[in-house]
């Protein structure tokens, strides 16, 4: 299911997400340049590679130098591919301008950045050992989502179902499109457990992490800014 759009009107320009976009965008665009080894050095560098910080012997055995956690903050303009910046690029243009016109674009800055740090932190709890490079903005926009999943269960979002690669369109409530994502990324991470099956793009977690933090950290972030459900029947 590829979410097309929904049916809450934003009542400001939703610089930061640009922002973001462009960040993310620029950044992969310049890994493409890069030839193949400068490439994977960049992304162990400054992806988030969790047993960098609980084997510090691994790390520096590997090459990669103290950081100060840095990375946990670089991995989030980070991509491993160009299906996996689309698709967090979609996500991010339809939700994230709500819960920006919501709460500002300075709060709004804050706000993405600690969910993303806070995502990023849950897949290093659960997956310490894991030696290879966590990138990505999903764990900052599962937070975004968190938001949008409290603060605008009942809009409308348009989602896209590929039947034999023929398109269906249909408009659900946010609380299902959201909800079933969530199930969607419980289910994985607990097969990945089962299974002791850690991929480079299993970061379940950290979509995890990154959902609860959004949804119990938004309402410090809006300035008694009533919720706008009532905007979300079209």
């Amino acid at each position: 299911m590829i979410p097309i759009r929904d049916s809450i009107p934003c009542q400001t320009k939703p610089y930061v997400t640009w922002g973001i976009m462009a960040v993310c965008v620029a950044v992969y665009l310049m890994m493409l340049l890069m030839p193949d080894e400068v490439g994977q050095h960049f992304a162990y560098m400054y992806g988030m590679v969790p047993i960098r910080y609980s084997n510090p012997d691994w790390a520096y055995a590997f090459g990669l130098p103290p950081d100060h956690y840095l990375s946990f903050l670089t991995s989030l303009f980070l991509h491993g591919g160009f299906l996996h910046l689309l698709m967090n690029m979609v996500f991010l243009w339809i939700f994230a301008d709500n819960i920006e016109d919501l709460m500002g674009h300075r709060r709004f800055t804050v706000f993405y950045i600690l969910c993303g740090l806070l995502a990023t932190y849950a897949q290093w709890y659960f997956y310490p050992t894991m030696a290879v490079p966590v990138v990505g903005a999903s764990g900052a926009i599962a937070g975004v989502l968190g938001a949008y999943f409290v603060r605008f269960p009942y809009a409308t979002v348009v989602i896209l179902v590929p039947i034999l690669f023929y398109p269906l369109f249909f408009q659900v409530p946010a609380i299902a499109f959201l909800g079933f994502w969530v199930i969607v990324q419980l289910g994985d991470a607990f097969t990945a457990a089962v299974f002791d099956n850690v991929a480079v793009d299993s970061a379940w977690w950290s979509h995890l992490g990154g959902f609860a933090a959004g949804a119990l950290l938004h309402p410090l972030f809006i300035d008694n800014k009533p919720a706008q459900a009532d905007l979300s029947a079209e």
